[in-house]
């Protein structure tokens, strides 16, 4: 009997794994889903059909908190060599520097209290079909401490290596465009924009105005684009552009509007101390409104913003430049319940908009991506912006997290379903009423998007030269548009959370001896009462 039952044993482990090389089944049992691949990804995978190579330079003497990482993108890779021909190697830290990905250089206090420096390349390659692409395993945001970044690192691990993915699967490249002829900045003021992007698109810019009062427009001319962006106009639009731009999101394309509520004069701020404002008609508001969303005539004032250099001397020949918080060029806070601002730092940003939803039944889920911290102010229009205003009262800042930036998608209704077609208009078809879905992104500022220019080279965006500081406007403005064109749900990675469970330094290093010893002493300790129990249970036993 104990032979036969012996056999049947081994028969059924023998048996249980044939079929576990025949069938994969997975299980992930924790809370966060850290073993889970999103289904975006897995089809990514699925569609391959030759081997990816992936070089790990993640290598070295790493500490307790770069070693997390470099396990969890092991334990990534290896969840996405189920799907795919993954084979993964360790490289060099000659080839990053090749790629011009720089090393990270770590300092830290050892406990004899010397600092300790060591260099890191938290980088991958991707080969695939003999394209590669380079993957930044590492995330730094301004603000967020260590432990902070490098858990927004694993989060973003899956993403990071779906992305590089995709562009190397790609075998064409998609086209965005970016509007002109409303005095919007020139393409050195948006140099850093299109630099950024065209690591993803074909970036194209141009205009949808008639050349002459006989001309006619397409009104299938943005066909063909995956996403549209206005940036920081100045001038109205006409009907005609107005509805090439309707029918175009009717169609399922997808808009990103970067535009002022107000017109001012930062030349003659800078010359007179102080400028007007007024509300900036774009001839756009109607649109907006039918499509979800208002922006206000108005400026955002908020105490947490960047300092600007005044001249604070009475002596004109000795001028003596000093920093002072100016309140008009407010840092943004970013939310954590959008993939376009997810684990992004504060996002800087001059003379900014509050916006409204409007039209809260029409089916349009509308997020919060960029607003206000909880002190701020909005100055009205017709107004005034002087540079005397460096004081300001803190009792009239009562407003908090106002939005300025915002997401749309679902279907949308037409601002022409009751209206003719404009002159001048080629359409042969009807007007369509009712949208396909799509996405649109709205920004009450067009500084966001734009980059300055230090002795005629453009500056990164968000870049502040005053402070030295770089905030998030590129990562913001790339993830939008990213957001808008993204098809597969592959920007949905970056919605993935990994609770972050830090230990107690402090008391960690107080009680390390105690918890030495009880690490030492409790498997002792529970092995001799297993071996107790047992003892007098078979003493028990054969007693009787």
């Amino acid at each position: 009997m104990r032979w036969r039952n012996a056999v049947i044993v081994l028969l059924g482990v023998v048996l249980v794994n044939i079929l576990a090389q025949v069938f994969v089944v997975r299980w992930d049992l924790t809370d966060d889903k850290h073993y889970s691949l999103n289904e975006a990804t897995k089809q990514l995978l699925l569609q391959t059909d030759a081997p990816i190579e992936v070089t790990l330079f993640l290598q070295g003497d790493l500490n307790a908190g770069f070693r997390r990482l470099q396990k969890a993108t092991r334990e990534t890779l290896d969840e996405m060599d189920v799907y795919a021909d993954l084979r993964i190697s360790t490289g060099s830290n000659d080839l990053p520097d090749s790629l011009g990905l720089s090393p990270i250089v770590i300092h830290e206090r050892e406990q004899n209290g010397k600092t300790a420096q060591t260099t890191v390349y938290p980088y991958a390659l991707m080969r695939y079909k003999g394209r590669r692409a380079p993957v930044a395993l590492l995330k730094n945001t301004r603000g967020l401490s260590g432990e902070e970044n490098l858990n927004a690192s694993i989060e973003n691990l899956e993403f990071a290596f779906a992305e590089a993915l995709h562009l190397l699967q790609q075998t064409e490249t998609p086209r965005v465009a970016i509007l002109e002829g409303h005095g919007e900045p020139d393409e050195a003021h948006t140099y850093d924009l299109m630099r950024a992007l065209s690591r993803y698109y074909q970036v194209d810019r141009g205009s949808i105005m008639a050349t002459d009062d006989s001309s006619a427009i397409d009104a299938h001319m943005l066909d063909g684009y995956k996403a549209v962006m206005i940036v920081g106009p100045q001038r109205a639009f006409s009907d005609q552009e107005k509805f090439v731009l309707d029918q175009y999101l009717m169609q399922g394309g997808a808009l990103l509007w970067a535009i002022d509520g107000v017109r001012f004069s930062e030349q003659v701020l800078q010359q007179e101390g102080f400028t007007p404002i007024v509300a900036l008609d774009l001839g756009i508001t109607d649109m907006l409104f039918r499509y979800g969303v208002r922006v206000n005539p108005a400026l955002v004032q908020d105490i947490q913003c960047l300092p600007i250099p005044v001249n604070v001397s009475s002596d004109p020949q000795q001028p003596n430049f000093q920093p002072l918080p100016w309140t008009y060029a407010p840092l943004l806070l970013t939310s954590q319940g959008s993939p376009i601002t997810k684990n992004l730092g504060q996002v800087s940003s001059m003379f900014v908009c509050p916006i409204d939803a409007v039209g809260g039944e029409d089916g349009i889920e509308k997020r919060v991506l960029l607003a206000t911290s909880t002190a701020t102010r909005l100055t009205g229009t017709p107004g005034e912006v002087n540079l005397s205003d460096m004081n300001p009262d803190m009792s009239q800042f009562k407003f908090q997290y106002v939005p300025v930036a915002v997401s749309l998608e679902g279907a949308f209704a037409s601002a022409f379903a009751h209206r003719m077609t404009p002159e001048g208009i080629i359409h042969g078809e009807p007007i369509v009423k009712q949208g396909k879905k799509s996405r649109q992104v709205v920004i009450g500022c067009g500084s966001i998007a734009g980059n300055e220019l230090q002795q005629g080279q453009p500056l990164p965006m968000g870049y502040d030269r005053y402070s030295g500081m770089q905030f998030s406007n590129r990562d913001f403005m790339v993830n939008a548009v990213l957001w808008l064109t993204d098809a597969d749900g592959l920007i949905s990675l970056r919605e993935k959370n990994v609770a972050l469970r830090l230990l107690n330094d402090k008391r960690a290093h107080d009680e390390r001896m105690k918890i030495q010893w009880i690490s030492t002493l409790s498997p002792i300790a529970m092995l001799a009462l297993i071996g107790l129990i047992v003892q007098l249970i078979r003493r028990r036993k054969y007693e009787k």
